[in-house]
C-alpha cells in the first residue's frame, strides 16, 4: 500500500489525482485494479468529467445547495455537519482497473479527492491488485 498526499486549496473543491495515481502504479505490474481510499471524514473521492471545468462547479454548488454549510439546524459543535453529510453521500472510496500501468477511465473522466472542509492536507491510502490471470 501507498500513501498520496493531496492538498486542498480552498474550502471546497475537487482536486484531479489521476496522474498522480498513475504515477503510483508499480512498474512491471501492467494489469489490475487500484483502490483508493480516503480516512477522512470530510472529504471524499469520486470519478467524473474532466473536460469542462463548469461541472466540478456545478457538483459543488448542487451539493452545497443541499446541503450548506450555514444550516441552523445542525448540533455538531466543530460547526463543519455539511462537509461530513457530504462525504458520506459521496463515498471514502473509489476503485479502477489499469491497462497498460494507465488507469482505464473513460475520455472525460478523472480521480477527484472531494475536499468539503479545507484548505487542507489529506492522505489517501492507495493500493494496487495485479491482475494474475493464467494464460
Amino acid at each position: 500500500m501507498k500513501i498520496l498526499e493531496v492538498s486542498s486549496a480552498k474550502h471546497s473543491e475537487l482536486v484531479d489525482i489521476t496522474a498522480e495515481l498513475e504515477a503510483l502504479i508499480p512498474s512491471g505490474m501492467s494489469s489490475g485494479i487500484c483502490h483508493v481510499y480516503s480516512s477522512h471524514t470530510t472529504a471524499a473521492l469520486t470519478i467524473n468529467e474532466n473536460a469542462d471545468p463548469d461541472v466540478k462547479h456545478d457538483i459543488l454548488c448542487a451539493l452545497e445547495k443541499a446541503f450548506p454549510w450555514n444550516n441552523s439546524t445542525y448540533n455538531h459543535v466543530e460547526g463543519n455537519s455539511a462537509a461530513h453529510v457530504k462525504a458520506s453521500l459521496t463515498g471514502f472510496s473509489v476503485t479502477v482497473p489499469f491497462i497498460n500501468s494507465k488507469l482505464w477511465l473513460g475520455t472525460w473522466q478523472s480521480v477527484y479527492l472531494c475536499e468539503f472542509d479545507g484548505p487542507r492536507r489529506r492522505r489517501l491510502a492507495v493500493q494496487f491488485i495485479e491482475d494474475k490471470i493464467e494464460k
